[in-house]
């Protein structure tokens, strides 16, 4: 019998108008996007800075609003929803930032932050927001007396692990993890990604995790999906899409990771320019004024997200001669 996803995104798109006393242009921030996510499965988002994955984070939890498209979390339009019912399915999703010293309040005790959402969500007693605010910290391998401290007295990774345990307490179903580990140290990175990746085996969370390092992506997700200019170029379950990228932008990304066997190196694909403004993208592909393989065809023609394998699409008119391209 088929499973409905926890998460299905259609045709979501979201443009940010200029100001009432601004004259700029629209920006085409995402663009017709459409995906899945499984229970218990975990889900990337991949691209450069300015392909639209933090914007797509929060527009599923509506922490922005869409300009069209649909958003179901658990068969629910959460893009329909009134304020009083989508704070009560905000308790099943939850949101782990970039930045974890930004997130947190500097004026509250880490107990306080944990416990808010609690009380928000109505749980009483206060002994049973305690326990669960504990609980959450055990879970992220933090001490108990952490509670009664501030974050500054933390460190980067301890801080992180601080706003996974603040997700953790409402006891959420789904998790929009966005680039959690990108602000710290590399000796710290591998830490956070291994905690999580164990939190969401162990607890079978769903999650759709955000980010631009795809060393990380390929070790914590199922599935992939590359992003270009708030489109999707490419997605494939992670082991195709690493073996197999068709799509020339994920070929690009792909060669840029670092070869760890001496005596291995690739060929390297740089692309050329930089990713052009979302208030001004170009016509028909937007890829294309940096595809090295792009035609006359490709200015005319927005290219269609068709499957070329089991589970893996592609939108890019050339697919077919460019198969055997590497």
């Amino acid at each position: 019998m088929f499973e409905q996803p926890l998460l299905a995104v259609s045709g979501l798109t979201k443009h940010f108008k200029p100001s009432t006393f601004s004259r700029g242009p629209v920006v085409r921030a995402i663009e017709d996007v459409s995906f899945e996510v499984p229970r218990g499965k975990v889900v990337g988002l991949v691209g450069e800075s300015g392909s639209g994955k933090t914007t797509i984070g929060r527009s599923v939890l509506r922490l922005v609003e869409p300009t069209s498209g649909t958003v179901r979390f658990d068969g629910v339009d959460m893009t329909a929803l009134p304020p009083s019912e989508l704070r009560r399915q905000r308790a099943r999703m939850q949101y782990i930032f970039q930045d974890p010293f930004a997130s947190l309040s500097p004026r509250m005790t880490i107990g306080q932050i944990l416990m808010e959402g609690l009380e928000i969500q109505g749980l009483r007693p206060r002994e049973a927001r305690v326990a669960r605010a504990k609980a959450a910290l055990a879970a992220v391998e933090l001490p108990a007396d952490a509670f009664d401290r501030y974050a500054h007295e933390f460190s980067g990774g301890q801080r992180q692990r601080i706003g996974i345990a603040r997700a953790l307490a409402l006891e959420p179903e789904l998790i929009v993890a966005d680039e959690p580990v990108s602000a710290l140290d590399v000796s710290i990175q591998a830490q956070i990604i291994n905690l999580l990746r164990d939190l969401q085996q162990r607890l079978g969370l769903t999650m759709l995790f955000i980010s631009h390092d795809l060393a990380v992506v390929e070790y914590i997700c199922d599935t992939v999906i590359v992003l270009y200019l708030g489109r999707v170029m490419e997605m494939a379950p992670a082991a195709e899409l690493y073996a197999n990228p068709r799509h020339p932008y994920t070929r690009a990304l792909l060669s840029a990771i670092p070869e760890p066997a001496p005596g291995r190196a690739k060929q390297r694909q740089v692309l050329v320019g930089d990713i052009p403004s979302p208030a001004n993208p170009p016509s028909g592909c937007v890829f294309r004024t940096r595809c090295p393989h792009a035609a006359a065809a490709c200015a005319n023609t927005v290219p269609p997200l068709d499957n070329v394998a089991q589970a893996h699409r592609v939108a890019c008119i050339r697919k077919e001669e460019l198969a055997g391209v590497a």
